[in-house]
């Protein structure tokens, strides 16, 4: 009964990456410590097994006394018809095993003895008695084994967690510290600091400051208690003694610990409300759980489904649970629905729990997020049928029996026969791939599914896409899930696809694709794709269901033709694009760093190489492709790609790169400040480098320097906090004296962790300007095909050769400053556009025009120099206009464009949009059946509400007519929609 694969070793670059951007590494690391034992295994169990191996604790034991039986394999998408019969935890061990190996996986097919439970860290119940419950429970609590229990039935889950007497979180909600620019401090008893913008930080205790010119004392400070004044302002200490605020500084909230007593399960009694449409029904749901263990202990079984019998019976135990109880109100008619329901198995209520006991075990493991304190309960009875009766079901003994038990044979014939379109096989996707083929969607006479993704599989999406094993990297999503679909239910009719959704697939996805869909889901990563899935679905009256996660936080949207709200008007929108004047020269956050960063990249490396290719090919397509202003850019980078910047050796390339370091950070720098010196002022007389314009100051080349991790940046990595201060050059003694004043303040339980990271302090380094160097020499080489090294001696041996011309800033040069000025600002260079084009149409350099190699960004790739050249390009760009740096880690999370994900939050947003289907495929009409919602695993919030009612234009033709956004695609050729600007909005 014991599986034991090989000794996993954890990597840091593997497949845990995007779980690390929402944990941190220290809560990794406490993770990878922990041993989990997760008991029954049947759909929920292995849910929570599943989530949990993804997520990377160091081992997890699966355990189960029964058999497979087929009401199992509703849920249960690791256990096959051929299991039949076998032990569940046995069959389910190898599929589990093959989802991380970093992670040791064991079944066990005993009891729960004590001497057994001795050796994890967490206990995880699912499907158990009560009496079980309160034995290991009471164990547990007694022992610090944190203890979770988790169940279902039928429409309706629970949990319950107990972590102990006194466990400690170090950062409650997961989210970056808030971080404000400094507009001016007074000095005075209190000092008064006013923010250039809204500082966010109500309810903040304390905060820590960087980058403060003149009052200095405070970079070195330590912890700050502030009282906020307003949304602008803060009093801070005694700043009288300080010297004058000059400028600058950055304000950096520091992360709280908190502290939590739990209860035993034997006399715990806290409630976290889930559903706004639903806050008076947890109550009733506890007492009839409660009433079920009493049932269960009577008869030795469930509730029949749909009996009547039963369901009177249940009603009898909870009024009396009720009464010895001493409370006051139970809705009877919820307690009779849950028994009618409560034989049955359902995927999509699995993974919904299952997600979030899972988040529960990672907090237990890891010390962050608010855990839950301490009951919770959910129902979804509103999905049960809105006009007819539920009646007792027979089961049929096939796998379905677990859905059949709650909403009959005919129901399930419908589902079979339903023709869906889910677009993306991601995380979100691969969730409801496997409920799709557990509830048996489309896999019926008639029936199936289409599904599209044009990605393929990276090593990054292993944490969280589970339908993809190692082996599978570098294969089709789409191509991949659909096969897993299969095995796990063979009869399903499902095709993939591999076209990216929008105009340019509309031959493929037209009139005649869209008016034989039932429905759409849709599992997309970015919002105009959304959008544009969305007016489809609104043109062809399509219902969709649409689903999406960041980190701990999740949302979905059910949008039902003439009942809902389309998905369009409800959204908020996409991503805000940085000006580009920012980019260009007043950059004020790291985030503004790293994007540029990665437009240089693109430029010296990816277009630059695409220009000259194309360029061989026809200078002409060049002329039709571009305006003027564009086509002087391009002709310039493809002159100088061919003439004077074209390397012929190694040295050249190190040479480029020295000759580019001085051009960005040091004379670049110089001609803004000639245009704009540092006493700069408008024409209303104000400060030109004021708010959010930073003066820059030019950097100075130096083979031999070192810059340290900062103080702040320790303690950051610790928890305390996530902004470094401006780190030191060649010295860090000048930050002792922070440090220590730092730790003293913090609970003697942290004390330790800094000290240890202190002792490595000192090796520790951030970006050099070789860095630089040796990342832009070697990515120059690749484009041009010439070899490269990372032998540091030989580079600096070449950069002593190098001659790096004088730089005299120059009068004449027009700096814009708003994005205005530049969309305003031509080609005015005539002369050298046409110089530019000559040259490059008839003279002989284009007859000699190498083929080069673009770059293709690669984030996951750490030999390829890529990500090197990102982090060492940002981080020195914010040494010039004195913005805190950031590590590899964060860099490749903003410029790599990673979406923090883990299995925990698509798990549960994957389960909430599958119940949303079963109301689609029925046929609900009323508004209040449905439900959108929003999760933040993180901090217990629970969202699920009766989503917005269309919103009604009037028509002008007939002006007391109100008519819905689908009424208005009427009379459409395929693929074109009615247009909608003759309609006013009078909602």
């Amino acid at each position: 009964c014991n599986k034991t694969p090989c000794e996993p070793s954890f990597d840091p670059a593997g497949v845990v990456v995007a779980d690390r951007y929402v944990l941190g590494h220290d809560a990794m690391r406490r993770m990878k410590e922990a041993n989990v034992l997760v008991a029954g295994m049947r759909g929920l169990g292995v849910e929570i097994a599943k989530n949990v191996i993804l997520a990377g604790v160091r081992s997890v034991t699966v355990q189960d006394e029964g058999v497979t039986e087929w009401c199992d394999l509703a849920s249960q998408f690791y256990l096959r018809e051929s299991h039949l019969g076998q032990n569940r935890s046995v069959c389910c061990c190898p599929q589990l095993s093959q989802l991380n190996s970093y992670v040791r996986v064991h079944s066990h097919c005993g009891p729960l003895e004590e001497n057994f439970l001795f050796g994890f860290q967490v206990v995880v119940l699912t499907n158990s008695t009560l009496l079980e419950q309160q034995r290991v429970g009471t164990f547990c609590h007694s022992h610090n084994i944190k203890f979770i229990v988790a169940d279902t039935k039928g429409l309706c889950g629970q949990l319950f967690c107990d972590f102990g007497e006194d466990f400690t979180v170090t950062d409650c909600n997961g989210e970056p510290p808030i971080t404000a620019m400094i507009d001016k401090i007074t000095k005075e008893n209190p000092g008064i600091v006013t923010c250039v913008e809204e500082h966010n930080l109500r309810g903040v205790s304390s905060v820590t400051f960087s980058g403060v010119f003149g009052m200095v004392e405070l970079n070195s400070n330590g912890p700050v208690a502030i009282q906020v004044l307003n949304g602008f302002s803060f009093s801070i200490c005694d700043t009288s003694g300080f010297h004058e605020y000059e400028r600058g500084g950055v304000v950096t909230e520091v992360k709280d610990s908190a502290t939590f007593a739990f209860v035993p399960l034997v006399n715990g009694d806290m409630f976290v409300m889930k559903d706004n449409a639903k806050m008076q029904e947890h109550q009733t749901l506890h007492l009839a759980f409660q009433a079920l263990h009493e049932f269960v202990k009577d008869t030795r079984r469930l509730p029949a489904a749909g009996s009547k019998v039963d369901a009177d019976k249940l009603v009898t135990l909870a009024t009396r649970l009720k009464v010895a109880s001493g409370l006051d109100e139970m809705d009877e008619n919820m307690v009779r629905k849950l028994a009618m329901v409560a034989r049955g198995d359902l995927a999509p209520v699995n993974a919904f729990i299952g997600g979030l006991a899972a988040q529960e075990v990672i907090k237990a493991c890891s010390g962050k997020f608010t855990p839950l304190h301490q009951w919770m309960y959910f129902h979804a009875l509103e999905c049960l049928p809105e006009a007819a009766k539920v009646e007792e079901q027979l089961l049929r003994g096939c796998r379905y029996d677990g859905q059949i038990a709650v909403f009959g044979s005919d129901f399930q014939e419908k589902l079979g026969k339903q023709r869906y379109f889910l677009v993306g096989a991601g995380a979100i996707g691969c969730e409801l791939l496997k409920n799709f083929a557990l509830i048996g969607l489309g896999a019926g006479e008639g029936g199936h599914i289409t599904v599209t993704d044009m990605d393929s599989i990276e090593k990054s999406n292993l944490n969280r896409q589970f339908l993809f094993k190692p082996q599978d990297i570098g294969r089709q999503k789409a191509n991949v899930a659909a096969e897993a679909a299969r095995q796990m239910n063979p009869d399903m009719n499902i095709t993939a696809h591999q076209n990216r959704l929008g105009t340019e697939s509309e031959s493929v996805y037209g009139h005649s694709f869209f008016r034989n869909l039932d429905g759409v889901a849709a599992a997309l990563d970015n919002y105009e794709a959304r959008v544009y899935l969305d007016g489809c679905c609104v043109a062809y009256k399509k219902p969709m269901l649409e689903g999406g996660t960041l980190g701990t936080k999740g949302s979905t949207v059910v949008v039902v033709p003439h009942v809902t709200e389309s998905y369009g008007p409800t959204s908020s929108g996409g991503e805000h694009a940085i000006p580009l004047c920012t980019l260009k020269n007043f950059p004020h956050r790291i985030e503004h760093t790293l994007q540029w960063a990665r437009d240089q990249f693109e430029g010296l490396f990816k277009h630059s190489a695409e220009n000259v290719n194309q360029y061989s090919r026809s200078v002409f397509l060049i002329y039709e492709a571009t305006g003027p202003a564009e086509e002087l850019e391009v002709l310039e980078s493809i002159s100088s790609s061919l003439g004077e910047q074209r390397p012929r050796s190694w040295p050249d390339c190190v040479s480029w790169a020295r000759r580019r370091w001085e051009t960005l950070y040091n004379n670049d720098i110089r001609q803004l400040l000639h245009c704009f010196p540092p006493d700069s002022v408008t024409s209303s007389g104000l400060p030109f480098w004021m708010d959010m314009k930073r003066c820059p100051h030019p950097l100075t080349f130096d083979p031999n320097n070192v810059s340290f991790i900062s103080a702040a940046e320790l303690m950051a990595q610790s928890g305390a906090e996530n902004r470094p201060l401006k780190a030191s050059t060649l010295n860090i003694w000048p930050h002792v004296p922070a440090f220590v004043a730092r730790v003293l303040l913090l609970p003697s339980c942290k004390l330790i962790i800094y000290v240890i990271h202190a002792l490595a302090w000192t090796v520790r380094r951030c970006t050099t300007h070789m860095d630089y160097v040796v990342a832009a020499a070697n990515l120059y080489g690749q484009i041009y095909g010439i070899e490269g090294t990372r032998d540091c001696a030989a580079i600096r041996a070449a950069l002593e050769e190098v001659h790096v011309p004088e730089f005299t800033p120059k009068s004449s040069v027009k700096i814009h400053v708003t994005d205005e000025e530049m969309k305003g600002e031509e080609a005015k260079d005539v002369a050298r556009l046409n110089e530019l084009r000559e040259k490059l149409a008839s003279g002989p350099v284009r007859g000699h025009a190498p083929r080069m190699q673009p770059l293709e960004f690669e984030k996951d790739d750490d030999s390829n120099f890529h990500m090197d050249y990102i982090v060492a390009a940002s981080n020195l760009r914010a040494e010039n206009y004195d913005i805190p740096t950031t590590d590899k880690h964060k860099s490749k999370l903003i410029a790599g464009r990673i979406m923090p994900a883990i299995a925990t939050t698509t798990a549960a947003i994957a389960g909430l949009m599958c119940l949303e289907l079963y109301k689609l495929v029925q046929g609900h009409r009323r508004i209040e059946s449905y439900r959108s919602s929003f999760l933040n695993l993180a901090i217990q919030t629970y969202s699920l509400f009766i989503p917005s009612k269309p919103r009604l234009f009037t028509n002008p033709r007939t002006s007391n007519q109100q008519l819905s956004s689908g009424d208005l695609c009427c009379g459409m050729a395929e693929g074109s929609l009615c247009p909608m600007r003759e309609f006013d909005l009078s909602c």
